[in-house]
């Protein structure tokens, strides 16, 4: 699954690793930094609600593509 997010460098990607570990798995998901969109590729069937709010409650957003 694809998502476009608002998660811009590094420090972001740093900032929402604990909530998409803890939601979708370590390893099951990477961010394409290089991508106008941020793209976040989610590798495993998640529970895309309860990820959102994760991402959320850090300060990021995720809609899906």
């Amino acid at each position: 699954m694809n998502f476009k997010t608002n998660i811009k460098c590094d420090a972001c990607v740093a900032k929402v690793t604990p909530a998409l570990n803890k939601t979708v798995g370590e390893g099951n998901w990477e961010v394409n930094l290089l991508v106008p969109e941020r793209t976040l590729t989610v590798k495993t069937d998640a529970n895309v609600p309860e990820m959102v709010a994760a991402l959320k409650e850090v300060g990021y957003t995720a809609e899906k593509v």
